[in-house]
């Protein structure tokens, strides 16, 4: 392909990542979005995004252009992608239950590109790895499946996903974009083509794993930095020192990086350190930092639901069968998203002591909960008296309780995010 005017786009995976990339592009370009999941592909082509990244309109408008040139066709059907000469991958990159790189997705995705990959063709990957994975591991894929040799009959890209889950500020247009490609011409080909619809702008890397590598720190600073103010925090609560108020004080130097302590989960910040700890290990160094920062993240949610018991012994509750409410269920206010959610490492540590939880969260799909954790959840603010309550995500509309009839109702209320009003807390962060 020597023309991006010519492009036909491939997106494999329309998730958070996949579908709001897929919509940007459709404005422009013709775009066959495919995913293995036929409920999501049907519900979206009904107009309806669960993430609710895509609101109906904007959906609604690619789904059905009247521009055969441009719009999304939404399938389940690998054959329909053999019309696509660019394939843009993104799959989630998780980790297994011993934390290590989970790459499956990845490779499964370069099967399916490879069976209907072409002569000139280009395939991106957007999926965060650890350096070397889009060259030495899905590389192989593409070329075992489709008979083609890589940088002669096709060539690949880097240019890493910074889609940021409920966010509707920083949209995936609005987000300046690395890029990267197999030969200085892929790369070009590859930059012109997330310019020509990226209006922040683009950031062309000299090599595909310098791409890959800036992409797995990003996320593993901000999980290191938080790591830290987790740790005052412990520091603090022994000292019996407000941490939040520490942290407003520090904030008044101009050159203070202002994070916050709490839950670290998510598809990208819990997840993305154990990729580049992999990687060092495999080249003979042991991260201290990085795997430190992961092991004190991890140990936050047992850590609240200590917190809460020792308040709750303080005032002669007993935590065996005692009923709490649990509000929030989300890796992160304002979005349904449950995906790798430190909330069920407090309710799994209140659990083991026989307590009576009960979870609430406006944003959450109940049957998406009960099949990923086992847990039935309420949408609904339950009218009953609670033992303790933890907030531990900080949706908008928690905001809207009637904080004086709280009170009446709650013998113990933690915060875990600094959101209600620190008169009325017995804890926090």
């Amino acid at each position: 392909m020597n023309n991006i005017d010519d492009a036909i786009i491939g997106v494999i995976g329309l998730g958070y990542v996949g579908l709001p990339l897929a919509v940007e592009f459709a404005k422009k370009y013709k775009v066959i979005g495919f995913d293995i999941n036929e409920s999501r592909v049907s519900d979206l082509n009904d107009g309806h995004d669960t993430t609710l990244e895509v609101d109906y309109l904007s959906l609604s408008e690619v789904l059905f252009s009247k521009n055969i040139a441009v719009g999304l066709t939404a399938t389940s059907d690998p054959n329909k992608l053999v019309q696509c000469n660019i394939y843009v991958v993104t799959v989630p990159t998780p980790v297994e239950k011993h934390n290590r790189p989970d790459l499956r997705p990845l490779y499964k995705a370069s099967e399916t590109v490879g069976r209907v990959l072409k002569r000139d063709d280009i395939v991106i990957y957007e999926s965060t790895v650890y350096p070397g994975v889009t060259e030495e591991e899905c590389v192989p894929v593409l070329e075992n499946t489709s008979g083609l040799v890589f940088n002669k009959d096709f060539f690949v890209g880097y240019s890493p996903e910074r889609i940021n889950p409920g966010d509707k500020e920083h949209t995936v247009a609005k987000i300046l974009k690395i890029t990267s490609g197999s030969t200085p011409e892929a790369a070009q080909l590859v930059d012109q083509l997330y310019k020509s619809v990226i209006s922040a702008g683009t950031h062309l890397a000299p090599s595909i794993k310098v791409a890959e590598a800036a992409k797995v720190i990003e996320n593993s600073q901000r999980d290191i930095n938080i790591a830290f103010v987790n740790e005052l925090s412990k520091i603090f609560n022994l000292m019996n020192i407000d941490t939040q108020a520490v942290l407003e004080a520090a904030g008044t130097k101009w050159n203070f990086l202002k994070f916050r302590p709490g839950l670290v989960g998510g598809h990208c910040i819990g997840v993305d350190p154990y990729y580049l700890a992999q990687k060092a290990q495999e080249v003979g160094y042991h991260p201290e930092i990085i795997l430190s920062g992961r092991r004190l993240n991890d140990s936050m949610g047992p850590y609240v639901a200590d917190q809460v018991v020792k308040l709750m012994l303080k005032k002669s509750i007993s935590i065996r069968n005692a009923d709490i409410l649990l509000m929030g269920f989300t890796f992160k206010e304002n979005c349904p998203d449950v995906r790798n959610t430190r909330v069920i490492d407090i309710f799994k540590e209140l659990n083991s002591y026989k307590a009576n939880i009960v979870v609430f969260d406006p944003w959450t799909d109940k049957e998406a909960v009960l099949h990923e954790y086992g847990i039935e959840i309420s949408n609904q603010l339950p009218e009953l008296k609670f033992d303790a309550l933890i907030l531990a995500v900080a949706h908008e509309e928690f905001g809207q309780i009637d904080v004086k009839t709280l009170l009446k109702k709650i013998s113990v209320i933690y915060d875990v995010k600094g959101f209600l009003p620190a008169d009325i807390v017995d804890g926090r962060l």
